[in-house]
């Protein structure tokens, strides 16, 4: 064999390698753009699927409001729940015993302080992040004097877990139909204005051993463990409280 011959068998086998490469290289670099539009197409169609309609509230006037809180901070007895917008008990725990609570005269008397704790943990392995959005676009409108309201139209309209009920257009629209400052509340919204608060928040649940929602404590204790209590042992550890006995 002569040496040309030699030279053009090696070159061949040079491209040959060489192509190998590059297919292996637009093999990997194909898959990897795939998973890249698996993973983001979601967020996609988060911002760009359209409100559609939704349930209208009427707000409701709450004693001693301010913030997330109800109720006099000096009070002997201090209820904080920790609750996920797109938990559905904590929608249930919301119309059948917190309106309660808040409307009780436990409040107006000036005896209980309620606080609400942001612990969005259902959205943790999923990208859409509904339960976050939620609970940042509820601080947003915390900043203008509205949580409760907002609370009120979150739990409304939550139908399901990670299912499109708090989209960042749905949020927005919530938002809207209750008269907020449009212009003040997209720009907290989109920067995330709350995320720290909500961190710290999320972060205290799980230092007191936290896992589900709602969870309800009086004054630093959970009132039944691992259960939701009723309204009913809620009355009976608040009055246990106020006689001195928690």
């Amino acid at each position: 064999m002569t040496q040309s011959r030699r030279d053009a068998i090696k070159a061949q086998r040079t491209r040959k390698k060489r192509q190998q490469r590059m297919n292996t290289i637009l093999w990997v670099g194909g898959f990897i753009l795939i998973v890249i539009l698996l993973l983001i197409s979601p967020l996609i169609y988060n911002l760009l699927k359209p409100a559609g309609s939704f349930v209208q509230i009427t707000p409701v006037a709450r004693p001693m409001e301010h913030g997330k809180a109800i109720g006099n901070p000096d009070a002997k007895v201090k209820i904080t729940v920790y609750e996920d917008f797109q938990c559905p008990a904590c929608r249930q725990f919301t119309e059948q015993i917190e309106s309660q609570l808040i409307q009780s005269s436990y409040i107006t008397n000036g005896q209980l302080y309620y606080e609400f704790m942001q612990f969005p943990f259902i959205d943790s392995q999923v990208v859409t992040k509904e339960s976050l959005q939620a609970a940042n676009a509820s601080m947003c409108a915390m900043a203008q004097g509205k949580f409760w309201d907002y609370h009120d139209i979150l739990f409304a309209n939550h139908t399901g877990e990670n299912v499109g009920d708090f989209t960042d257009k749905r949020l927005q629209a919530f938002a809207e139909s209750l008269g907020l400052d449009m212009t003040a509340f997209d720009k907290c919204f989109k920067a995330n204005a709350y995320s720290a608060e909500i961190e710290n928040e999320y972060n205290d649940a799980i230092s007191l051993g936290i896992n589900s929602t709602p969870t309800v404590l009086l004054n630093g204790r959970e009132i039944t463990p691992g259960q939701i209590p009723t309204f009913e042992q809620i009355r009976a550890a608040i009055d246990a409280a106020l006689a001195g006995g928690g």
